[in-house]
Order: C-alpha cells, then sequence, then structure tokens
C-alpha cells in the first residue's frame, strides 16, 4: 500500500483574511442604547469586548449606508457565559424604502453557562443596493432580565 503524508485541515477563525468593509468611512450606526464600557463600535473592531446594551429588552443595531453596498457576507458572534437563556434575532436589509425590509434570518439560540456559550453566525449572500441592515436582538424569549450583547459584527 502507498502512503503518504497530506497537511491538516486547521480551524481559522472565519474573519481571518477576510477584507470587511470599513464601516466608519461609509456607513452610520443607530443603537437603541450601549453600556457606556461597551459602545457599538467595538463590535465592528477586530480583537475587542464588542457592544453591550445598557438595559435589558430587545434591542435594534441599524447600519445605514451612506451609498447603497452590495453585501456578500455577514458575520456575527455572540457570547454570554453567564446566563442560561434562549436568544432570538433577526438579520434584515433594505434598499431605501422606510420601513421596507426583507428578513435575511430568524435565528434562535440557547446560551448554557459551562456549555453553548458562544454563538457563530457566518452568512454568505447576496443583497445588491442596500441601504440599511438592521440586526434585531431578543435576548431572552423569556422575558428575563438579560442585557443584550454582541461579540463581533462584520459585513463584505
Amino acid at each position: 500500500m502507498l502512503k503518504s503524508r497530506i497537511a491538516p485541515i486547521l480551524q481559522t477563525d472565519p474573519a481571518s483574511g477576510q477584507v470587511w468593509l470599513d464601516l466608519d468611512r461609509v456607513a452610520s450606526v443607530e443603537v437603541t442604547s450601549e453600556h457606556p464600557g461597551y459602545p457599538i463600535e467595538s463590535a465592528f473592531m477586530g480583537d475587542s469586548p464588542g457592544w453591550r446594551a445598557d438595559h435589558p429588552g430587545t434591542q435594534i443595531v441599524r447600519i445605514i449606508f451612506v451609498r447603497p453596498q452590495t453585501l456578500r457576507r455577514i458575520w456575527l458572534v455572540f457570547e454570554d457565559s453567564e446566563n442560561a437563556r434562549t436568544q432570538e434575532f433577526v438579520l434584515r436589509w433594505s434598499g431605501g424604502q422606510e420601513f421596507s425590509f426583507r428578513e435575511i434570518i430568524r435565528q434562535p439560540w440557547n446560551f448554557s453557562p459551562g456549555g453553548s456559550v458562544r454563538e457563530n453566525e457566518d452568512y454568505t449572500v447576496h443583497l445588491p443596493e442596500v441601504k440599511t441592515l438592521e440586526l434585531i436582538i431578543v435576548p431572552d424569549k423569556s422575558g428575563g432580565d438579560v442585557r443584550a450583547s454582541l461579540r463581533s459584527f462584520r459585513v463584505a
């Protein structure tokens, strides 16, 4: 039997090597609330603690592009190692008409300390002429006193 060794497949961060949009240059951001120590900008940067809401309940993060963009990839990371809860988020987009959003995904996730503490979502999309990208987070579907958080939010 002939055999040879091949290089192993390395597990890498999905964000590495990707050229992400520089949102400081091409967009403005709206958010329903933010904790002073966890501003929304930190979710759009590299290695940072991310964003956290200042109060419990449903939160919205809205990216409004200066000029419409064609989006091909959306990457979200949520983390919570302290609370057992079921979170749901909705990601949707609009081409410009106010309140004419189209849903991309609606995703529930169960967080469990000591178990499932990190949710990575990596979507390959083809969304032409996006004017607004909106993320709606329901941090606890049972209505608990939990604040929404977002470790990373990147678009390309």
